[in-house]
């Protein structure tokens, strides 16, 4: 009896309903298009960070590296006999794919004209096509039969003028705080995605790393994982089972290492904390002022029902079971204009350039189902709640004045 009243005093207000229900509409889409935008935002920069920006899932280094590392660099170094060691303690886990050393260095580059700074990073090119997995065959490749050659940031090739087969001489400090100089060959010249690295950084194999660094050993060990999901517990069992064996090794997981990952999301997320509480004053709004206008107008009515033996709180649910089906309508509108724009996204194939970026990468959006149902039911239950206080003002209203309404 409720939900059919409802619905007829739904549709004999239909024009006040239909701006409701639209507000509704709308607001619902803003949430879902902006999340499905985050969390496809969310899981591209996850994926940028662990095989981009070579980061793997686990970071394990010596204790203090991370905050005094610049300081006393030899210090916190794995010799090639506890990276031995290591991987005898890590190999026979299932969950770990790869156990890989890396090298982390700075200096200057130069073409015999020109020099510029540069940053670079040690890996063996087998551990890197391990790590890329599906996406090896991608720019930024090492040659694995040459370890002089390098993969260059595209800007930083451009500023040395150097291409493709061709040599340059990298200066850096070695572990001793000697200077040192090496020949290098451009074995490739990449975009590296991101504009504060793609002009200073080179990539290069462990071995020509660590003859620039002058040690046989390295500054930390890169673990990727089966399964991202796993990052968290892993790093918990691994600093329990090394620390168990003597070797207190301190881990971190990639989210924690990638600065530009939490700067991006903490600010989609602000961003969305403003945008849901900004939806949930108009949704909320647009509901109460609907039902205020419908008691108004329909004072007379709830006054007959009240004197045909209709209770206080039965008039209570009259209003708050309309308030519920415009925003379940609404809600349900909003989620085919969601489908629809998500849709239309992807074949148009809407591009934007991310900041940060150097290359345009698709608009997408990734629509989780408990997203779906959470804001469904946010929605839903901000439209109860908002025809609260019109409905408790009409069932409080006396009979005999309600009767008597002009």
């Amino acid at each position: 009896m409720f939900f059919k009243m409802a619905l007829r005093n739904i549709w004999k207000n239909r024009r006040r309903s239909i701006a409701t229900i639209s507000a509704v509409a709308v607001g619902y889409m803003g949430l879902a298009l902006f999340a499905g935008y985050i969390e496809s935002t969310r899981a591209g920069l996850a994926e940028q960070s662990i095989i981009g920006e070579r980061l793997g899932h686990l970071t394990l280094v010596k204790i203090g590296y991370f905050s005094a590392g610049k300081i006393d660099p030899e210090k916190f170094i794995f010799s090639n006999d506890e990276i031995d060691t290591l991987k005898q303690e890590l190999n026979g886990d299932k969950d770990i794919e790869l156990i890989s050393p890396r090298l982390d260095l700075s200096g200057l580059v130069s073409n015999g004209k020109v020099s510029t700074i540069y940053t670079t990073e040690g890996i063996s090119a087998e551990d890197l096509v391990k790590l890329r997995g599906k996406y090896a065959d991608l720019p930024g490749k090492l040659d694995p039969s040459n370890p002089a050659a390098t993969a260059m940031g595209e800007e930083l090739a451009t500023i040395l003028g150097l291409k493709q087969g061709e040599t340059a001489v990298i200066t850096g400090t070695t572990a001793s705080g000697l200077m040192n100089a090496l020949d290098i060959e451009v074995g490739e010249v990449f975009n590296t995605g991101s504009a504060g690295t793609n002009d200073k950084f080179i990539l290069m194999s462990l071995d020509l790393a660590q003859r620039l660094y002058d040690v046989q050993g390295a500054h930390r060990i890169v673990l990727k994982l089966a399964d991202k999901a796993m990052t968290e517990s892993k790093r918990k069992e691994l600093e329990e089972k090394l620390a168990s064996r003597g070797m207190p090794i301190e881990i971190k997981t990639w989210n924690e290492l990638s600065m530009f990952y939490n700067q991006v999301m903490g600010m989609l997320e602000s961003m969305f904390g403003f945008l849901f509480m900004l939806v949930m004053v108009v949704v909320g709004m647009s509901i109460f002022n609907t039902m205020g206008m419908s008691v108004m107008e329909r004072t007379r009515e709830i006054g007959t029902l009240r004197s045909l033996g209709m209770q206080r709180g039965e008039v209570v649910k009259l209003f708050r079971v309309e308030g519920m089906l415009l925003a379940i309508v609404g809600c349900l509108l909003g989620m085919v204009m969601t489908a629809a724009n998500t849709l239309s996204a992807e074949l148009m194939n809407v591009t934007y350039v991310p900041p940060g970026s150097t290359e345009a990468v698709p608009l997408s959006f990734l629509h989780l189902p408990e997203n779906i149902v959470f804001y469904f039911g946010i929605l839903v239950l901000i439209g109860m709640s908002a025809s609260w206080v019109p409905a408790e003002k009409a069932a409080k209203m006396p009979v005999v004045d309600a009767l008597g309404h002009v």
